[in-house]
């Protein structure tokens, strides 16, 4: 797998742990097992990728996990808004 699909990927799975944090409140256990959770998944991804521990996989893989993250928790915001214009 190139960098591309394994961030792709760190994206897709990242998105429903940023619904649950934005679901439970800040700082709360649950709150932290929804950023933390999905790491070892990650590190796992990378090991089996082969992509290694170059320094240039840092940025962009720790940009997806946490716009993931970002878009995972504003996803229902946007589909209610969405629902509510197609309702008036």
């Amino acid at each position: 797998m190139n960098l591309w699909t394994v961030a792709a990927l760190v994206f897709i799975l990242n998105l429903p742990f940023g619904y649950w944090r934005s679901r439970v409140r800040k700082f709360s256990t649950q709150w932290f097992l929804a950023i933390h959770l999905p790491v070892p998944f990650v590190i796992l991804l990378r090991i089996f990728s082969g992509l290694g521990w170059r320094f240039i996989t840092f940025p962009i893989l720790i940009g997806a996990f946490f716009l993931g993250q970002l878009i995972g928790a504003r996803l229902p915001r946007w589909l209610n808004r969405d629902r509510r214009h197609r309702e008036e």
